[in-house]
């Protein structure tokens, strides 16, 4: 061990400062030994490497010093150690000078006798040791004594700052039923204090509050689980104190404390359980489809995803239940809603068992029969008074628009449900277009015509027919009837329009001067056919005559080619129209056929006729004619 080691090791042993003042103060070791092996060396190596055979040896230096020390936080000022040339005798012709960190701040030299002393307590925790520098000038020539050497003073620790928890606050979570020795946290001090001397900053960790579930390692700060089934259903949170002490633990250290506070996390380990073994609901037998009947609910002491369960229905299926049931994301409840129409008259009481699963099971903990609970539920069809129900939601009948008044079209029918079953009248209600159209008889609910029909004034008619119980609440319903009336062939058919067909002079035999179509107010169908001919006594007409076209319609064509004004200005061709009905009908027109001087394009300017007509006959007389013609022609 070297003489700074002993130096430091007595140091330590000593408790005054003032044997530590005393030991320190350094005596001068002649000719600067440490350094001069150093030099030595380099300068051998030196020589050998290039085959020199002559060894230089050192020169001696005046002076060395071993490293210095001081104790921390104290106040007074004390000398710790001195610096001496070997040519100082005494006589003060030798000045010290001390330079560095701290020098003249912190540390001060005596110029004359080499004492160094301490100005102001030091902090190791603030500045561990300093470097400074010595020289020794000779008085007379200014020239230095000594060279410039560099020495440290180490500032030595005292145990004088307390540890402190890093990370606070500490939060922590382990799930419940954990085993022993589960690691929970670590909790982590630092002390300020110098690691490397004594115990000062030898940390040990204790528990102060938390036990006997936790206990934490004395010299990692891990906290482990000491308890055996922790459950979160019991308690939830837990405080942890730990406690951390320096100089190992031992009488006069400082010491800290800090929290943890350790949440026990969900697992599953508890079933659904249902508080009744009988649910009773009460519904009305008008309940619409989709009403809820009631909630049922199992408790679960988990939380989270470990609660969520599903309810159904045992035999359950949804395409043939009278109820069904849903599970309530947010609460978690059993909904139960109605799937089909209840009728009291058909069943009463409804009994059924429903059963609650975890969504979640974990057989670490428990079997899967016992992430399961089952209950029976018991629905009861309350009566209600119902109106009438009709056989049919509606009646649709056709009746021909011949038909005579009093024809019966058809019977509605309602029956009063309820177990009274009471008795039922008819009654078209008011304010429809069928109202007066027709009748019904208001014991049986026959409908018949009540005023003639006419398909081509109203072809349908629909009317609202009411069912009123005659007796109790009188409770009342309606449905829709529709009457289509059928067409007959009742109309005869008739030309289009009001033809005015004209010839023009010079135009040839078989040439055509007009097309003819007909309409007819009955029923349209696809085979109808309009047939279109002359009238019986002039089929043979040395004029004209009509060509069918056997597509409803037909041609007025001209049977010569001698047309002149001169001769005559007009002609009367009586046109019959048929219809396929049965039976058929018919209509006969008589159309005027003018001649015309026609322009080049074949059009009839407007007064060339009548102007040549009024020239050799009187309006009257043709007027005259006109009605005679008509008048053979019907009266044959």
């Amino acid at each position: 061990m070297g003489a700074g080691e002993e130096i430091h090791v007595w140091i330590v042993k000593m408790s005054t400062l003032r044997v530590l003042a005393l030991v320190t103060v350094f005596s001068m070791v002649p000719g600067g030994f440490l350094s001069d092996i150093r030099d030595t060396q380099g300068l051998e190596g030196q020589q050998l490497a290039q085959g020199s055979t002559v060894l230089h040896h050192r020169q001696k230096r005046g002076w060395i010093w071993k490293q210095l020390f001081v104790q921390e936080e104290d106040p007074t000022s004390r000398i710790i150690g001195q610096v001496k040339s070997d040519s100082d005798r005494g006589e003060f012709n030798i000045q010290y000078i001390l330079s560095g960190e701290g020098a003249g701040d912190m540390f001060e030299i005596d110029e004359y006798s080499g004492e160094i002393r301490t100005l102001k307590k030091l902090d190791r925790e603030e500045k561990a040791f300093y470097v400074l520098q010595a020289q020794a000038i000779n008085r007379r020539t200014n020239e230095p004594e000594e060279p410039q050497s560099e020495f440290i003073i180490k500032v030595q620790d005292i145990n004088d700052n307390a540890p402190l928890f890093l990370n606070e606050p500490y939060l922590s979570s382990i799930p419940e039923m954990s085993p022993v020795g589960t690691t929970v946290a670590q909790v982590t001090a630092t002390d300020a204090d110098d690691p490397m001397f004594g115990n000062n900053a030898k940390l040990i960790y204790s528990i102060l509050q938390g036990e006997p579930y936790f206990s934490v390692q004395p010299k990692t700060g891990i906290i482990v689980t000491s308890w055996a089934n922790m459950d979160r259903e019991a308690r939830e949170e837990y405080l942890v104190v730990v406690q951390v002490k320096d100089m190992l633990g031992l009488s006069g250290g400082y010491s800290s404390s800090t929290t943890v506070i350790v949440s026990l996390t969900d697992v599953n380990d508890n079933g659904p359980t249902f508080q009744q073994h009988l649910y009773p609901f009460v519904l009305p037998e008008n309940a619409v489809i989709g009403t809820t009947v009631g909630r049922i609910m199992a408790d679960d002491g988990d939380i989270g995803i470990n609660a969520k369960m599903t309810y159904r229905l045992e035999g359950d299926l949804k395409e043939s239940s009278t109820f069904i049931i849903e599970t309530d994301p947010v609460t978690q409840e059993g909904v139960v809603q109605l799937a089909k129409s209840l009728d009291y008259e058909s069943k009463r009481r409804y009994v059924m068992v429903a059963e609650a699963a975890n969504d979640h099971p974990d057989t670490r903990f428990l079997t899967l029969d016992e992430f399961n609970a089952r209950t029976t539920l018991k629905i009861s069809v309350e009566d209600v008074d119902e109106p009438p129900v009709f056989f049919s939601a509606y009646y649709e009948w056709k009746v021909p628009e011949n038909a005579a008044v009093g024809t019966v079209v058809g019977t509605v029918s309602a029956r009063d449900t309820d177990t009274v079953n009471n008795p039922i009248r008819y009654s078209i209600v008011k304010k429809t277009d069928a109202t007066n159209a027709f009748k019904i008889d208001p014991n049986n609910g026959t409908i018949a015509i009540a005023k003639a029909l006419d398909r081509e004034s109203t072809d349908w008619h629909n009317m609202s027919v009411e069912a009123k119980e005659t007796n109790g609440n009188h409770l009342s319903s309606s449905v829709v009837v529709f009457i289509t009336v059928l067409d007959v062939n009742d109309n005869v058919p008739r030309l289009a329009r009001d033809y005015q067909p004209y010839i023009c002079e010079g135009t040839q035999a078989g040439e055509l001067i007009q097309l003819l179509s007909a309409v007819d107010p009955d029923e349209a169908v696809e085979d109808h056919h309009f047939y279109y001919s002359m009238v019986p006594e002039e089929r043979i007409n040395p004029n004209f005559t009509i060509r069918d076209n056997q597509d409803n319609t037909a041609g007025i064509v001209t049977r010569r080619s001698t047309f002149t004004r001169k001769d005559r200005t007009w002609y009367l061709l009586p046109v019959v129209v048929a219809d396929s009905g049965t039976p058929a009908l018919s209509s006969t027109t008589t159309l005027t056929i003018r001649v015309c001087s026609c322009l080049p394009a074949g059009h009839c300017p407007s007064g060339g006729v009548e102007a040549l007509a009024l020239s050799g006959v009187s309006m009257q007389t043709l007027i005259g004619l006109s009605v005679c013609l008509v008048t053979l022609i019907d009266v044959s």
